[in-house]
């Protein structure tokens, strides 16, 4: 069986154009799982909080639920469904799905396959983020599910041996600084759903950053990627830096970011810790690009 055309070919509900990425949103969220642990067993209560804010931040405009998918996704034999009492999915419906105990997991070969082939499953994954996704949300989207494409494709053995992310610490951060960037005061939503919005770590993460609120900022995505670039720092008094290496001469480009020279940090708010010094030194020390420019 090719797992790649298997993927590829979700059998998925669709009409005039209509998107209806669950089938994918819950395949990735699987393999995700399947990376850190390799069993990957998603019990529908305790995954489905998860579900729907992938399907709220990646998903159609219209109202759904992340029952059908989990029942659904049987179908195309990559997944199997179990209850308290046996195999098999108890139906669409949430209230039987949450009371009769139903368990999700990669199917059986899929999972067989994966374990002789670790590098299957970055290919997979690419496939899914590919016929689905454009390419802007890849990113974000595998930080959403866990998974780390780069790893598994260079040294797939590692991946579960590697330091996992808290997928809890977006939702701390963004709530800890009122979902504002923390720069601009950008606080952009859909409905309920922050947009372009992010948690940017001051210590990198793969430089031992930790995933604690003191090393993260709420930021939006211009911000996120100047502030990574070393356009952007904090220093003393928790005061935002613009490195003088930054050339930008049009209207947009003083106001977004060099007339936030010397500017505060909006938040976070009363009773959060603030960013540690000792991430800010880190960021100053290895991120930040020359001298900074003088307040504005």
């Amino acid at each position: 069986m090719d797992w790649l055309e298997r993927a590829a070919s979700l059998r998925q509900w669709s009409r005039d154009g209509v998107r209806a990425p669950h089938k994918p949103l819950l395949l990735l969220y699987a393999l995700g799982r399947f990376q850190a642990d390799g069993e990957g067993e998603l019990r529908y209560s305790a995954v489905e909080d998860d579900l729907k804010q992938l399907l709220a931040e990646y998903g159609p405009a219209r109202p759904t639920t992340p029952a059908y998918p989990f029942h659904h996704l049987t179908s195309d034999e990559v997944w199997e469904v179990r209850t308290d009492t046996g195999t098999g999915s108890p139906g669409p419906r949430i209230g039987v799905l949450r009371s009769s105990g139903a368990t999700g997991r990669l199917a059986p070969g899929l999972r067989t396959a994966l374990s002789r082939e670790p590098s299957l499953l970055a290919r997979i994954a690419r496939v899914l983020l590919d016929l689905n996704f454009p390419p802007s949300l890849h990113p974000d989207l595998c930080e959403a599910v866990g998974l780390e494409l780069e790893l598994a494709e260079t040294d797939p053995a590692a991946a579960r041996e590697r330091r996992q992310r808290d997928r809890c610490m977006r939702e701390l951060v963004l709530t800890a600084y009122e979902y504002q960037c923390a720069f601009c005061g950008y606080d952009g939503m859909i409905d309920s759903t922050p947009v372009a919005l992010e948690a940017a770590h001051v210590r990198w993460w793969a430089y031992d950053g930790p995933d604690d609120v003191d090393n993260g900022l709420c930021l939006c995505s211009l911000h996120h990627k100047l502030f990574d670039k070393g356009v952007l720092g904090i220093g003393e008094g928790h005061r935002i830096l613009v490195s003088q290496h930054f050339v930008g001469r049009s209207h947009a480009a003083r106001d977004h970011v060099t007339a936030l020279s010397g500017r505060p940090l909006l938040g976070p708010q009363p009773g959060v810790r603030p960013v540690a010094a000792a991430h800010r030194t880190w960021h100053t020390n290895q991120v930040f690009k020359g001298s900074p420019r003088a307040a504005a």
